[in-house]
């Protein structure tokens, strides 16, 4: 049987005897059992059928005339096949769930299965949620969940009129995990909220008050099972004399006076507050100050100038699973979902609040030069770094979370760790870096020049470099010196990347080893120019057109007119 050797070390294996079964024996039928009155291996019921794997020296049966063999080969070659199956098993359940996990990447892709229907826009082209292990969007007056297995519909919500869910974000801007949806619909005259969860376990529908609307604000959905709310306090302020708007609501000057902004979180099933936070207002830009900045959530109807140009009092909000970015004519604030502040109050429109899959927040600000400040799950400061920092868009889960920062002043790309600790510094080659992966000891990353490099984790030194181009030609960059990469996805050994470019709906993808660069697989985009056929709803049978998803493991692409499943 084999011994688990210390690491690097050979397995050694016990041969069976071939004897045991006989030539050209079967695996015993279903129900035997065997002499210690266990039921034989491959006979357990599993999902799918083969049960769990046969204990260490019991090979299954079908293998034993070969296992003499295979023990002898995995010997010379200091492993063992049954050892490496246990750990490709091992690392496809951990990319179930990482960022961008991917159980296997291996081999060229195929769809797998298909759903047709309308998928419904959000403020993205494809906003949408994971709720457990489901892929889950709005469709035309329901909320549908999805198996990203089978592509059969898990579980379906029937919703009200007018509805809004959310938290849902663009999978290829936000990471779209969430405990929980909460919609906002319309019962008549007044709004109704509910809570849905994993499986589509749904609270009991609660009338939101029309004396809470006046005395706390408009609803909004809200993180964590909540409803927020805001309005405006204070006495209304005149308008500056310098501040003018054209024909074609371009505004200029400055508003400096203004009314602060109470925001409000309260319980979505029983209406408790759960905190408020207040945004004082600050003097802004006119521009930011217009009927048609961020979104209509709070804009009052009474305090509309200038033709319908200016809105002093509007405000919208950007809603994460685990973050609320708020902003509005003189007020903007990011706060966890908790309602904890994230940032310091520089001048608006100078920084910017982003959330990190490997947990925590990040503020950039920027007046002579960028910096960024760290934040944990809390929403407590733990380092501060120079430049803007970046973070991968898939990883492996594997070794600590990296950040890479960039100085354009100081033309530095560095990598720290989660606390901003800094681990290497190396030569900035070109702007535009994306970091597309973390996987083992290899960041990979791409560049404005079209290039993606594979970076040893640990010093900054490149280990490899993948242009694209095609051997013996003049291209430059082949699919990243004309487009530029969207999304990325590994399954802990390859690298999968999405590019855009030429004109062209559909988009390219390319599979990289991470540790070497080799191209592993790839399929040229500019296939045909149609997502969906519009009489029938049939998903694109060629390219990849919509975004792309990963939920346990597998790997979907989503347009407004359908899902399918790529495997």
């Amino acid at each position: 049987m084999a011994r688990d050797p210390d690491e690097g070390a050979a397995y050694v294996f016990e041969l069976v005897d071939d004897d045991v079964a006989g030539p050209g024996a079967s695996p015993a039928p279903a129900g035997a059992v065997g002499p210690d009155g266990q039921e034989p291996p491959g006979h357990a019921d599993g999902a799918d059928g083969a049960g769990p794997p046969p204990p260490p020296g019991t090979p299954p049966l079908t293998w034993r005339r070969t296992a003499p063999f295979v023990a002898l080969l995995a010997v010379a070659l200091g492993t063992g096949l049954a050892v490496d199956g246990t750990r490709d098993a091992a690392r496809m359940e951990r990319m179930r769930d990482a960022a961008g996990g991917v159980s296997d990447l291996s081999a060229p892709l195929g769809e797998s299965w298909s759903w047709s229907g309308k998928v419904d826009l959000g403020e993205g082209m494809t906003d949408v949620a994971v709720l457990g292990d489901d892929l889950v969007f709005e469709s035309e007056g329901e909320l549908v969940a999805l198996d990203p297995a089978s592509g059969e519909e898990a579980w379906t919500v029937e919703l009200g009129d007018g509805p809004e869910c959310g938290p849902t974000v663009s999978p290829v801007w936000d990471d779209p995990r969430t405990p929980s949806l909460v919609c906002l619909q319309e019962r008549g005259r007044e709004t109704e909220v509910v809570v849905v969860g994993p499986g589509g376990a749904t609270s009991r529908p609660r009338l939101l008050p029309a004396a809470d609307t006046a005395r706390y604000g408009q609803p909004h959905t809200g993180p964590d099972g909540t409803v927020l709310r805001a309005r405006r306090v204070g006495a209304e302020a005149p308008l500056d004399p310098d501040v003018r708007c054209d024909a074609s609501g371009e505004c200029v000057g400055q508003i400096s006076q203004g009314r602060d902004l109470v925001l409000r979180a309260e319980d979505a099933v029983t209406g408790e507050e759960r905190w408020t936070a207040t945004v004082p207002f600050r003097p802004t830009d006119a521009a930011l100050c217009t009927s048609t900045f961020g979104a209509a959530w709070g804009s009052s109807e009474n305090r509309i100038h200038l033709s319908g140009q200016l809105a002093p009092d509007a405000y919208g909000a950007r809603v994460r699973a685990d973050l609320v970015n708020v902003e509005g004519c003189g007020v903007e604030a990011a706060l966890t979902a908790s309602g904890v502040p994230l940032g310091g109050r520089p001048e608006q429109g100078s920084s910017v609040v982003g959330r990190l899959d490997s947990g925590g927040f990040l503020g950039m600000t920027w007046d002579a030069r960028v910096r960024t400040t760290l934040y944990d799950a809390d929403g407590a400061t733990v380092g501060d770094v120079a430049g803007y920092v970046i973070s991968p868009k898939t990883t492996d889960g594997v070794g600590p979370a990296t950040l890479l920062s960039i100085d354009e002043l100081r033309r530095r790309l560095s990598a720290h760790d989660a606390d901003g600790a800094a681990r290497w510094d190396v030569a900035l080659q070109s702007g535009g870096q994306e970091f597309l992966a973390q996987v083992g000891d290899v960041a990979v990353i791409t560049t404005g020049a079209g290039s993606v490099r594979g970076l040893d984790l640990a010093t900054g030194e490149e280990r490899w470099l993948w242009d694209g181009s095609e051997p013996g030609t003049d291209a430059d960059g082949g699919y990243f010196g004309t487009a530029y990469v969207v999304q990325a996805f590994t399954d802990g050994q390859v690298v999968l990347l999405l590019a855009e470019g030429n004109g062209s709906v559909a988009r390219g993808m390319v599979a990289l080893d991470a540790g070497t660069g080799e191209v592993v697989w790839e399929q040229a985009g500019g296939g045909p120019g149609t997502t969906l056929d519009p009489h029938d709803g049939d998903v694109v049978r060629e390219g990849i057109s919509g975004d792309l998803i990963s939920v346990d493991g597998h790997l979907m692409e989503i347009g407004t007119l359908g899902v399918r499943g790529l495997g």
